[in-house]
This record gives structure tokens, C-alpha cells and sequence, in this order.
């Protein structure tokens, strides 16, 4: 089990790993200054599309993390550091 420190780290090497460092850090800026609702979050994010299309894609993203990390190119599906 991780700590709640390995989680931030490995979370912000995840944001820095998509976006960048200095686009992670204003994601979190965003995050911490606006008011965030989980629930209606998730409630738009999957809106219009039904479970087949959001497994298929959850299924493809998961095959490019495999091959990435097969390749050697990310470690564990985050970007070497």
C-alpha cells in the first residue's frame, strides 16, 4: 500500500508526464482554486457515450501503456524520471 506521499509524487509525475511541468502546475492551481464536484465531473466526462465505447477506449489506451512500457520508453505507465 502507498503512503499519501508516494501518491502525490507518482500523481504529479503522471500530470508532469501529460502535460508538462509548468502545465501541471497550473492544472493543479485550476484544482485548487475552483470549486470541483467528482460527481458531476464523471457525470459529464462519460456523457453520450455507453459502456462498450468507454471500455474499448479504456482497452486501447491500456495497449499503448503496455507497449510503451515494453518499449521502455515510460515505467509503469509514467514517464522514466
Amino acid at each position: 500500500m502507498s503512503t499519501d506521499t508516494e501518491i502525490r509524487i507518482e500523481g504529479f509525475r503522471a500530470l508532469s508526464g501529460a502535460l508538462g511541468d509548468v502545465k501541471a502546475e497550473r492544472f493543479i492551481t485550476l484544482i485548487l482554486r475552483e470549486p470541483f464536484d467528482y460527481t458531476q465531473w464523471q457525470a459529464k466526462l462519460w456523457k453520450g457515450q455507453n459502456v462498450e465505447d468507454i471500455s474499448k477506449a479504456a482497452m486501447r489506451q491500456r495497449t499503448a501503456t503496455v507497449a510503451r512500457v515494453a518499449e521502455g520508453s515510460v515505467k509503469y505507465g509514467l514517464p522514466k524520471t
